[in-house]
């Protein structure tokens, strides 16, 4: 069987809010939650005022008329940012209409103008490095160009989020309304990068047409600087009740910050702003788990500990050190995160709405581990650094990341020696996530990784009880991920979507039904062991499916036995039964071999020669095998997964009321 999964394959519940256009799960932010605040001693306007160093002598950076700390970088880097200018300065700006706007409503594709919408920012990212770069000012004319456009712009917003905390008693906005400006992601990191190109080359754009400046300063108080103090946007987390803040949070603070420390020239509201700022930052980081797990996952933690970590680094350098959290436990495990869920190169786990490549911010990394002393997340982040840069002198991310890397990581030739941690046992109890290997520091034999938690999780997918196995680094049984964004992604057909359901991750499909959507759809007695020769999660998932289920109880234990296999015991106990269904993703080529096995291959290297990589054994008496073949038309799958997918659906036979079925992964 073949072809695009279905939606209504089998039954299914959901419970969900809509926020901006951006999923919301019905988990909440209370005040009675345990974490501390840990900013909270800096929110007093005297405080700031005695530790904030002044708009006018605050020097994070060299700016471009500092031709000693520009021409001190490393050639190879310094020729590679001045080419990227070169190509830049060659293209053509990108046209954005109000069509193009509107495509978003009237398709629910977001590609078409988000591409123009960051093409623009990064050629003028592009041009504002290069000139600081060389210095001779032959990309002036084409900044001066980028700025004007951009503050030209109705909005600064991406259709998507034009219509976050917009109250339900006004009607949805289509095209933007100039009077109401809207703070989210896009145009804050816009703000970011007006602010930082005004910093760096300010004199220089002065020198065109000081009106520049001006417009740019106005444009900037108008969209997010008066917004942020008169308003509370969603992600600010004021609103007590409400789930708690995601990624949103430190991300768009992390540039309302900057902006505020860049260009604020009013000393008492860049006080109040600053402080601001800070009581946001702390409904963030208050009711963060203690072993700083990020359940949005891994390619979140860019935008969440990552983001945190840029505004805790603007405030050490505003404060001259003054405000520093490095030593807080919370802000070290929030750091530690990323290296523990790490499986081999760039493969990471990837439950919920992450890719199973993927790329950090490596100078985040590197810079997060010295700060709290992490040899560990160093070693990462200096492994990454030197992977980005082996065929690509030029540091990447938003500006700000460019500037951190330019001038505080400068490590990527020494980072070569480095390697990953690849721990061998890991568990966070906060978000019920484990992960072993059989052994510390090798990605090779087997790998595998489970999650017990909830189904109203940050970018939840329906995933209570799923696990993902590797073979020497490769992936065998996989969690899919999820596929390019749309208005679907975050709307009220979420869980049409077959990536988001549990019938296409690693699980039972039970009488016919999927799990619920919801904090209430979540597993039970979650139990976690780790010796020398194997670790082991056990829980129930029975929770996570809904009363048609007829799901009395569905413990399901994932061991690693280290040096063996993986061992997937699921014993249940049913009110009814109709039909158990056990799916197994993976983008190998699936071979079924005698009664009880599967076999897992590989394209092979030049021969093209299928490799074997894994086998999986089943009981032949209890479970027959059919394999769908599920073809790949997403851009973003296709980046981790290639052209099709396979689902592999063991059916019990003559499901009893009460058994145990049996699974074995080997190499």
């Amino acid at each position: 069987m073949s072809g695009t999964p279905k939606s209504n394959t089998v039954s299914q519940y959901f419970v969900f809010t809509v926020i901006a256009g951006f999923f919301v799960t019905t988990a909440v932010f209370s005040q009675e939650d345990p974490n501390r605040p840990l900013l909270d001693r800096f929110y007093s306007e005297e405080v700031l005022r005695q530790v904030l160093v002044p708009r006018q002598s605050w020097r994070p950076f060299p700016t471009a008329d500092d031709r000693a700390g520009w021409t001190a970088i490393d050639e190879a880097v310094r020729r590679c940012h001045i080419d990227r200018g070169e190509q830049a300065a060659k293209r053509d700006w990108p046209t954005i209409t109000a069509t193009l706007y509107l495509d978003y409503f009237r398709t629910g594709g977001r590609t078409n103008y988000e591409r123009a919408y960051v093409a623009r920012r990064d050629m003028l990212r592009d041009l504002v490095i290069a000139e600081c770069m060389e210095g001779k000012g032959r990309f002036i004319d084409n900044i001066v160009n980028a700025v004007w456009g951009i503050c030209e712009e109705s909005s600064w917003c991406i259709s998507p989020h034009l219509n976050t905390n917009r109250p339900k008693e006004k009607p949805r906005q289509l095209l933007p309304d100039t009077t109401d400006p809207v703070i989210e992601l896009f145009s804050a990191e816009t703000a970011g990068l007006m602010a930082w190109t005004v910093y760096l080359l300010g004199n220089q754009l002065d020198s065109v047409a000081p009106a520049i400046r001006i417009r740019v300063q106005r444009e900037i108080e108008n969209r997010i600087l008066t917004p942020y103090l008169e308003r509370n946007f969603w992600w600010m987390g004021f609103d007590v009740g409400r789930r708690r803040p995601n990624n949103w949070n430190p991300w768009c603070n992390s540039n309302c910050l900057t902006v505020a420390l860049l260009l604020e020239q009013d000393e008492t509201k860049r006080i109040k702003l600053v402080s601001k700022i800070l009581k946001s930052l702390d409904r963030f980081v208050a009711p963060y788990p203690s072993d700083g797990g990020c359940d949005e996952g891994p390619g979140y933690w860019n935008h969440a500990a990552g983001k945190l970590f840029d505004c805790l680094e603007i405030l050490h350098s505003a404060t001259n050190g003054k405000i520093e959290l490095y030593n807080e436990p919370l802000i070290q495990e929030m750091g530690r995160y990323i290296y523990r869920v790490h499986i081999s190169e760039n493969y990471f786990i990837n439950f919920a709405d992450a890719d199973a490549r993927t790329n950090i911010s490596a100078e985040t990394a590197l810079q997060y581990g010295r700060r709290i002393g992490d040899e560990k997340l160093a070693a990462l982040g200096a492994y990454f650094t030197a992977k980005q840069h082996t065929d690509n002198h030029c540091v990447s991310g938003n500006i700000g990341h460019q500037l951190q890397g330019l001038f505080k990581t400068g490590e990527s030739a020494a980072a070569k020696s480095y390697q990953p941690p690849l721990l061998r046992d890991v568990w966070l109890s906060g978000i019920e996530i484990m992960a072993a290997r059989s052994q510390e520091g090798s990605a090779a034999g087997l790998y595998v990784a489970a999650k017990g938690g909830h189904n109203g999780e940050s970018h939840n997918h329906n995933d209570v009880g799923n696990f993902i196995v590797y073979a020497d680094g490769y992936p065998v049984i996989i969690d899919v991920g999820v596929g390019t964004y749309t208005a679907k992604t975050f709307g009220e057909s979420r869980y049409d979507i077959w990536t988001m359901q549990s019938a296409y991750h690693n699980l039972p499909t039970i009488n016919g039904v999927m799990q619920g959507a919801g904090k209430n759809f979540a597993a039970r007695n979650v139990d976690y062991k780790a010796e020398e020769s194997f670790a082991q999660m056990t829980a129930d998932i029975a929770g996570a499916y809904p009363p048609e289920a007829g799901v009395k109880s569905w413990v399901r234990s994932i061991r690693l036995n280290r040096g063996k296999d993986v061992q997937i015991t699921d014993s249940y106990k049913l009110a009814k039964t109709t039909g158990i269904m056990l799916s197994l993703m993976t983008a190998c080529e699936v071979t079924p071999d005698k009664a009880g096995r599967l076999i897992l291959k590989k394209t092979g290297g030049k021969s093209g020669v299928p490799i074997v990589v894994a086998n999986v054994y089943y009981d032949a008496g209890k479970l027959t095998p059919t394999m769908e073949t599920i073809a790949n038309e997403d851009a973003r799958l296709k980046n981790s997964w290639g052209e099709h997918l396979t689902r592999i659906i063991l059916r019990a036979n003559s499901p009893a009321s009460e058994d145990t079925l049996t699974l074995r992964i080997t190499r």
